[in-house]
């Protein structure tokens, strides 16, 4: 409570302070109401996933003290709602050295729950092999604490040949048909996917290349509405979100258009999509802080998200205000 009410006090020297101290305590309140929705601490990348009337949000944690401009990311964070306005923050659940296979950079990462456990799907830096890996956590309730569920990496950089680049296996996500088949989308410059098998840590078949995504960047997200899937991404540089929506998720896929606009202040731009209460939200970072925000000090911010009667997205209103309490 301290953190909270001297965020809303002080005047922006002492929050850059607070900033800098250090992680909150376990369980203290996390959110003054509005965009961003996060301020005593940096934070990036967001993944949403409802459980049980409760929404878990888990970010990536710019730790880069201004007036540093790179990305300096060694943990990812927890943080939990039952109104999508009032936040609570959890001991980080996961660190990248809870793989020992991987050397750093906590990048952008997906919880999913399957058969009663949690799986955390997260891009690191290998530690052996050259390029960025996605590895697997699991644990038995939404905020861990998890651990390594493979004891190696799920991907690795030599699996994937469809672009040259050495970070092209970044921003997992992850989705369960209904059927029960699961499906991880991930990439960078190529948008690539494979079937997982019901243990949730093994590929299910072959790693394809999604086609029809124009300009596609990075940061795939996939959802299920009402029948239609949709697949997000981050497009060009800087960054703006565009959609593509599909009957299956092994596609084809067909191209909708931008989603939201260049997020203020941030090069990058990261989306997570849920339904919570009857409303749909979009989930994303921006650079919006007032103390030392940036590229590489990133912010998480939520927004309603609108269906049209087709079935297609309408352009997300990204504000200052945010989104009400849900009820």
């Amino acid at each position: 409570m301290l953190r909270k009410t001297l965020s809303l006090l002080l005047p922006n020297v002492a929050l850059g302070l607070l900033l800098a101290a250090g992680p909150a305590s376990a369980q203290a309140p996390a959110s003054p109401g509005g965009n961003p929705i996060i301020r005593t601490k940096y934070t990036a990348d967001p993944a949403a996933m409802v459980q049980d009337g409760t929404v878990y949000l888990y970010t990536g944690h710019d730790e880069a003290p201004a007036p540093q401009e790179r990305y300096v990311m060694h943990e990812w964070l927890c943080f939990s709602s039952k109104d999508m306005v009032n936040w609570t923050e959890h001991p980080s659940p996961l660190k990248v050295s809870d793989f020992a296979w991987a050397k750093d950079d906590a990048w952008a990462s997906q919880v999913i729950a399957r058969n009663g456990k949690f799986y955390w799907y997260a891009a690191v830096e290998h530690g052996t092999i050259p390029g960025k890996a996605i590895g697997v956590a699991v644990a038995d309730n939404p905020t861990g604490p998890f651990k390594d569920a493979r004891g190696s990496a799920l991907i690795t950089n030599d699996m994937t040949k469809s672009a040259t680049i050495s970070w092209d296996d970044i921003d997992p996500t992850v989705i369960i048909d209904k059927k029960g088949q699961g499906y991880l989308f991930w990439g960078n410059t190529a948008c690539y996917y494979a079937k997982i098998k019901p243990n949730m840590t093994e590929l299910d078949g072959p790693i394809q290349t999604v086609s029809g995504l124009p300009r596609f960047t990075e940061a795939p997200w996939v959802h299920e509405h009402n029948g239609w899937y949709y697949l997000s991404f981050a497009t060009e540089f800087p960054e703006k979100i565009a959609y593509a929506m599909s009957r299956s998720l092994d596609g084809p896929w067909e191209y909708k258009g931008l989603l939201n606009e260049i997020a203020g202040n941030s090069n990058t731009n990261h989306q997570s999509i849920i339904d919570f209460k009857g409303k749909s939200y979009f989930i994303y970072h921006n650079g919006g802080m007032d103390v030392k925000g940036s590229s590489y000090r990133r912010s998480v911010c939520i927004d309603y998200l609108y269906y049209n009667k087709d079935g297609t997205l309408k352009r997300v209103q990204m504000t200052t205000e945010g989104v009400q309490a849900a009820k």
